[in-house]
């Protein structure tokens, strides 16, 4: 991971993590990447949808199917 600096504690968690998926880590990162720019994706698509429907059941269904993936989280490690 040329080029990035993280703490000792943090780069064993993530080695631990890649480890498990039997991945090295430069490809476990890339793959959590890639999860969290399909994230972003369903979060915007879903906060569009939103937007342009004036429906509240329409939303209360949509929530209820998709678990409302725009609600905020706190960030969780990978």
């Amino acid at each position: 991971m040329a080029g990035i600096e993280i703490d000792d504690t943090t780069r064993a968690t993530l080695q631990a993590l890649a480890d498990e998926a039997g991945l090295p880590l430069e490809t476990y990162l890339a793959l959590v990447a890639e999860e969290k720019q399909r994230e972003r994706a369903l979060a915007a698509g879903a906060e569009a949808f939103r937007r342009v429907t004036g429906d509240p059941a329409t939303v209360a269904a949509f929530d209820a199917e998709f678990g409302n993936p725009t609600a905020k989280h706190a960030p969780r490690a990978a």
